[in-house]
């Protein structure tokens, strides 16, 4: 379906277009005249150790100087007592009478905590301010007070920004409107298309009647398209979009009504699932035969994300929690939008490899961007500025370790580069051994290859090197001993390689490895205290968690793993879901090995189960479907392993029905009985 077509259908379906469309602009407008404007001040405050501390060595004296990360238990506990239902009973009899949110400082690892208050009286927002700033205090001394400690040891709370004057906050104002006109504009566009797809259906019954209407009788010669509005879509050029937009667009740059989900390329993807939804409505496509399976696990994530939704509206739930849902909701769609269009929306084979040759030419342009920053010591994305779009990620700059810089390309993260190349580079293997494409030459086939694996190492992080031995240990086992041994002597002469070519780098990464087995490494340390933090989240609401999109940094802290943050978020059946999707990708994978009928198609079911663990294993070292780039093409290469495992079956049933019609039109020879022939013939392995 091109877009002059559904232009067509809107205009024949105007009576749902037009009256919706206007009943949402006029709502849209009287929601801008009547929701009034929000202020909202802040304050921050920070907890010192007390006097009697203080007088110890080496700090003579001074409490700013104990003001160290010991006290961070003591504020997430004074930030609990000021979320209580007491804390608010007693505020509300001080006049402080709109929201309020007391958490952690961002990005700070301090007892540093931020104190604000919303309201639509700007003076009202600022006595309340002041007035939930001496509260703190005096929480914090009636603490310590009912435990019975002394006074000479009480900790302090010190105000180190007051109450600032408020600013308007639009922001909410015009998400309401925005949520309001979209949800009217989609509705209509649904109604019209479902409009169009029942007519089509009662078209085609007429005509299976005999009724043929007299607008059909003599059809016009048909011409070829021309121009954009009558170019015919399809799923592979709209992922293809969306691929640039992810790559290129730098994920950081998003919308700023959507928060760290509204990149250019999420939204690209929502408005190709509305098309997939209007072309399946409208009866000219339907889902791919044999590819069941990612939706099937979608499916499952959905409802775990729906019960953590419901779960986070059942609590008292900050404003902040509130939206992190609802951007957690919009992330699902995105998600989902993906898998459906990959496996259910591609047709042909030939498409669907087209797109993954485009996903490896992509993310090695990506990769090459890596060493530039790396070399350059420097960050592309930070020079990229496009108007509409607001970096979503506060104080991001060019990241070190060691001697070295680590690069993150148009990622937000070091971690999200080297993750995102780790679940591509199967793929380049692949399609660098894949006989079809000998014709390219060894340059075209193998640079994807050796750019790709080449920038892992430049990361300087272990999630990275954990990847590509994840890869390695996969993939080689499974080759001819030929190839194998051949790998085998380029890894080690590309290890030999970066110890020449970059003094120190493979001494750095050795280290990461030694600190982390000896425990003596401060990253480590600092992953596995949020572990145990993670547990009063946990064991508070065990089976569907807090909310999906509520744990962020700015409220609580980083996880750096995505399975903890599952457990905070989704509770147990969250957690049960996720694996639903990592064990979908490693069944995928094998089943496309096993039924495969080429050494070609076996390789490309082992770049599938290497691309699955990877992202099961790298879970485990950071909050990886936090960050949009690599969540995208995880779901990306989800989508396509269960398209490409229904084109196997497909083509394994096809061999197995011509087996079986030879095997019927010829004769078995005397002797032999009937039994003997049709054991010969080629069983499938696995069902629909």
């Amino acid at each position: 379906m091109s877009l002059g077509d559904l232009w067509a259908i809107m205009c024949r379906r105007w009576y749902f277009m037009v009256p919706l469309t206007v009943l949402s602009l006029l709502t849209g407008g009287y929601l801008y005249r009547t929701i009034p404007v929000s202020y909202q001040s802040q304050s921050s405050v920070t907890l010192l150790d007390s006097t009697a501390v203080s007088d110890l060595a080496p700090t003579f004296g001074n409490p700013i100087s104990n003001a160290g990360g010991s006290l961070v238990v003591t504020a997430d506990v004074l930030i609990r007592a000021l979320q209580s239902s007491d804390s608010a009973k007693e505020l509300r009899s001080r006049g402080v009478t709109d929201r309020y949110t007391a958490g952690f400082a961002p990005e700070a690892d301090s007892p540093l905590l931020t104190l604000s208050v919303t309201g639509t009286d700007r003076a009202k927002v600022l006595r309340e301010t002041t007035t939930l700033t001496k509260f703190t205090a005096e929480q914090l001394k009636a603490l310590q007070a009912a435990s019975k400690v002394p006074a000479d040891y009480f900790v302090q709370a010190t105000p180190v920004v007051l109450p600032q004057t408020p600013v308007s906050e639009s922001k909410a104002r015009y998400q309401n409107i925005a949520a309001v006109l979209i949800v009217g504009m989609v509705s209509a566009f649904l109604l019209s298309i479902l409009a169009e797809g029942v007519a089509v259906v009662r078209r085609r019954g007429r005509a299976q009647a005999g009724y043929l209407p007299r607008r059909h009788r003599a059809e016009p010669p048909e011409r070829a398209p021309r121009g954009l509005l009558t170019r015919r879509l399809d799923a592979t050029t709209i992922l293809t979009g969306y691929l640039v937009l992810a790559f290129f667009v730098p994920s950081n740059l998003t919308l700023p009504a959507l928060g760290g989900v509204g990149t250019p390329a999420n939204v690209f993807a929502l408005l190709g699932l509305l098309w997939y939804l209007a072309t399946w409505l409208g009866g000219r496509i339907r889902p791919a035969e044999g590819t069941r399976l990612p939706r099937v696990a979608m499916c499952v994530l959905a409802v775990a994300v729906l019960l953590s939704y419901v779960a986070d509206a059942t609590r008292d739930s900050s404003h902040a929690e509130v939206l992190g849902a609802d951007r957690g909701l919009i992330g699902l769609g995105v998600w989902v939008a993906l898998v459906v269009l990959v496996s259910a929306g591609i047709q042909e084979r030939g498409r669907l490899e087209t797109l993954m040759r485009r996903l490896v030419v992509l993310g090695t342009v990506v990769a090459l961007i890596g060493y530039y920053d790396f070399f350059a010591a420097t960050n592309v994305a930070d020079s990229i500025h496009i108007p509409g779009l607001q970096s979503s990620t506060a104080g991001v700059s060019v990241m070190d370790r060691g001697s070295f810089t680590r690069p993150r390309s148009t990622t937000s993260h070091p971690l999200e580069f080297g993750g995102m190349l780790a679940i591509l580079v199967p793929f380049a293997v692949h399609q660098a051994f894949d006989p079809v494409r000998r014709h390219a030459g060894a340059l075209r086939r193998w640079a994807p290859v050796a750019i790709m694996a080449g920038a892992l190492p430049l990361t300087v992080s272990r999630t990275s090197i954990i990847g590509a031995l994840i890869v390695i240990l996969v993939m080689v086992p499974r080759w001819k001993p030929q190839r194998r041994w051949a790998a085998i002597g380029i890894i080690l002469g590309s290890v030999a390689g970066f110890k020449v070519i970059i003094p120190g780098l493979i001494g750095t990464i050795t280290n990461l490895f030694a600190s982390f087995l000896s425990n003596s490494d401060s990253s480590t340390q600092a992953r596995t205290v949020k572990y145990s933090a993670i547990v009063p989240y946990f064991e508070e609401r065990p089976w569907f968690g807090r909310g999906f999109g509520t744990f962020t940094p700015d409220l609580y802290f980083f996880t750096d793993n995505q399975y903890m943050l599952t457990l905070a978020e989704m509770g147990i059946v969250g957690l049960v879901a996720l694996f639903a999707l990592f064990v979908t990708g490693i069944h995928t994978g094998g089943a496309i090995r096993r039924l495969a009928r080429t050494d070609s198609d076996r390789e490309l079911g082992q770049a599938f189960l290497a691309s699955a663990l990877v992202a099961l294993v790298i879970s485990a070292t950071f909050d990886a479907l936090s960050f949009p780039m690599y969540a995208g093409m995880f779901f990306l290469t989800l989508g396509a392993g269960g398209s490409y495992l229904g084109f196997i079956r497909r083509e394994a049933a096809e061999a197995a029905a011509a087996g079986a019609t030879v095997a019927t039109e010829v004769p078995a020879p005397e002797g032999r009985r009937t039994s003997e022939t049709e054991a010969k013939l080629p069983q499938l392995v696995e069902s629909r």
